[in-house]
Formats: structure tokens, C-alpha cells, sequence
């Protein structure tokens, strides 16, 4: 939301990752259509959150007389599903995600990288960093690959210790929607059914340091011994601020004069762990240098590696989501889409609620 001065004249983004009618008309009520461009990602042209907001949006263009190809831009597959034929038939530019990738690893296609690159960031820097920590980790042996030390730890405390929960805490408020990401990254990709019938998979928790210090850090200490922690390290950060003297009189305020706010939250970081490791819980710290393209795009690329190599350990298919189908499907049956008869049968032999256990 910075001005445009601010900006170098890079345009805001907004990202509509859901259709709660609140958000999606405060937005379309604040924006000046004829300025605006949207993005529109779905490999297969048939998610129906996607596809409902591209509806909105596309009548509200030509409600304006805007040209629906000047306005809007596809993501998705290079040749098959709805948008792809939407694409030619209304002028539509359209790139690309590879036909081998899916949602949850696509960042680093266009999915990711074109928003990335009309906000100004380096994609180029980005990729960079990935195909290099890509390099780091194509070895076995594995203290000299980050991405399968990672997964394996995570599997050995999740299968040998019970720490089903693996909770994922960067020190950086412009990391705290990276982490949502990984929740995503590793939950739909290690919650399995393996082929001898056993249900796996870890459950990664997001939190944000130091601010889930003061929700979440008091379960992770004296709680059940069910998590192991990810910290992730921030050791330059763009600015910083120094903390003035001031009531050098009060005890609970003194210290902290000419102190800085990173030295700070760092110090904040390397306490939470030791507290941890002091009462036998298991944690890492992920290091990065600085928050910036090139050390995001490798962190990227070791989560998605890493994830791979979970999928081996766990004996599953870490780039399926079979159990996301199902609801998919009977969400389809309940607006009526051609086709889902079948999954429309099988909801209606749903048992019905019963009265007795509404309160």
C-alpha cells in the first residue's frame, strides 16, 4: 500500500486467495478498473473459487467497456482445460505452468514469478538462488545436502519420536506469509494414505517470531512433546532502528537504550531456542543472510526438495492430493456442474443431521 513514489512506479499487488464476498467487493469497490490487470491462475480452468471471482471480474469489465484481453492475463496449462481455449477464443494472453508441476510447487513458474516480476522483484536473482541450492542438494550424501538433512530430521523425530507437529517460525514479518506457504507445501503433500493402508503425515504449524512468542511459545515449551521447531534467522535486515535511552530509572526500561530492534529480534530468536533445547525440545535454525531474492529463492527450492524427500521416507506420492478431490467434487454436485451426478448420489446418502447433538 505504499504511494507510487515509494513503489518506483511498480503497481500494488493485491491477491485474492479466497471468496468471501466482504473481501472480494471492498476490493473491486476500491479499484480503478481501467487501470488494473488481473491475474488469473488455475492449471485446469475449473476451480470454482478461481473461476467465480474471473466471472465477477469479467462482467464488471465489460460492464465498463474494457477489453477483457487488455485487463486480463491466464495462468494455466500449456494445452489442455477451460482457460486455455478461453485464452484464443477472447484474446487473452496466457503463459504457461509446466504440465509436470503442481499448485503447491509453482512458485518458481509463472504462477509466482510473474506477479513477482510487475512488483519489481528480481525473477532472474530468484531463480538463481534456487538453481543454486537445487545444485547443493542434488548429492547423498546428506550432511552436504540441506533439503534431505531437513526431511530426514523431520522424519526421524515425526516416526521414531512422535513429533507430529512440525512448526515453522521465521524472524521476519516479511516472511509470515512464506511460512503459510510451507504450511501448504508440506500438509498436502505428506498427508497420506500409503499403499499398505497407514495414514501419515506430520502437521506443520505456522508462527512468527517474536510476536508467537507471547501465543504459541508457552505450548511449544511446557506442552504435550509432540513438535519439533523450524526457526528461520534473518542476519542483515534492510534497516534498522536504534532504541533510544530514555527512563534510564526504570529497571524493565534501561537496559534496552542503544540497543537496535534487529539486534533485538534477533537476540529474541537465539533465546526462544535455547529455551527449548534447555527443556529437551527439538528445534533448527535456518540461516539466511538477508531477506532478499536470491536467498528466498533458495529457501524455496530447499522446502520444496525437501518435500520430495519426505515423500520418499513416508513411502507416498508427495505430489498428488487424492484427499482434496473428494470435497472438490461434491462442492461441484452442489452447484449443479455437469458431471457430478456421481459425487451428487453419493452426498445425498450422507446420513442427515441429527437434532439431538445440535446445541
Amino acid at each position: 500500500m505504499l504511494p507510487e513514489q515509494a513503489r518506483g512506479g511498480f503497481p500494488r499487488l493485491h491477491v485474492l486467495d479466497n471468496v468471501d464476498p466482504e473481501t472480494i467487493s471492498a476490493l473491486l469497490g476500491r479499484l480503478i478498473l481501467s487501470r488494473t490487470l488481473f491475474i488469473v491462475t488455475s492449471k485446469s480452468g475449473g476451480t470454482a473459487e478461481t473461476m467465480a471471482q474471473f466471472l465477477i471480474v469479467s462482467a464488471r469489465l465489460a460492464a465498463e467497456g474494457l477489453a477483457l484481453g487488455s485487463h486480463v492475463v491466464f495462468i494455466t496449462d500449456p494445452s489442455t482445460g477451460a482457460l486455455r481455449p478461453l485464452a484464443n477464443a477472447q484474446g487473452v494472453p496466457a503463459l504457461d505452468i509446466p504440465q509436470s508441476v503442481g499448485g503447491r510447487f509453482s512458485v518458481l513458474t509463472p504462477v509466482g514469478t510473474l506477479p513477482s516480476a510487475l512488483i519489481g522483484i528480481d525473477i532472474g536473482t530468484l531463480l538463481s538462488g534456487a538453481e543454486e541450492m537445487a545444485s547443493r542438494c542434488d548429492t547423498d550424501a546428506l550432511l552436504e545436502n540441506p533439503a534431505g538433512a531437513f526431511a530426514t530430521l523431520q522424519w526421524l523425530a515425526d516416526t521414531r519420536h512422535g513429533r507430529t507437529i512440525n512448526v515453522f517460525m521465521p524472524y521476519s514479518d516479511r516472511l509470515r506469509d512464506f511460512a503459510d506457504w510451507f504450511v501448504q507445501l508440506w500438509a498436502e503433500s505428506l498427508g497420506k494414505q500409503t499403499t499398505d493402508g497407514a495414514y501419515v503425515g506430520p502437521t506443520p504449524l505456522a508462527a512468527l517470531g517474536a510476536t508467537d512468542q507471547h501465543s504459541q511459545v508457552q505450548l511449544f515449551m511446557e506442552g504435550p512433546k509432540n513438535k519439533t521447531v523450524t526457526f528461520v534467522a534473518v542476519s542483515e535486515r534492510g534497516m534498522d532502528v536504534t532504541i533510544p535511552h530514555g527512563f534510564s530509572n526504570v529497571e524493565e526500561l534501561g537496559y534496552l537504550g542503544s540497543h537496535t530492534l534487529g539486534e533485538l529480534i534477533s537476540i529474541e530468536q537465539r533465546a526462544t531456542a535455547g529455551a527449548l533445547a534447555m527443556r529437551g525440545r527439538p528445534n533448527m535454525t535456518v540461516h539466511l543472510q538477508r531477506v532478499d531474492e536470491w536467498h528466498v529463492g533458495g529457501l524455496i527450492m530447499l522446502l520444496e526438495l525437501a518435500t520430495a524427500y519426505a515423500g520418499q521416507l513416508y513411502g507416498i506420492d508427495a505430489f498428488n492430493q487424492p484427499g482434496v478431490e473428494l470435497g472438490k467434487q461434491f462442492a461441484y454436485a452442489l452447484l449443479g456442474r455437469p458431471g457430478a451426478q456421481a459425487a451428487r448420489r453419493e452426498w445425498d446418502s450422507l446420513p442427515a443431521p441429527d437434532p439431538r447433538w445440535t446445541v
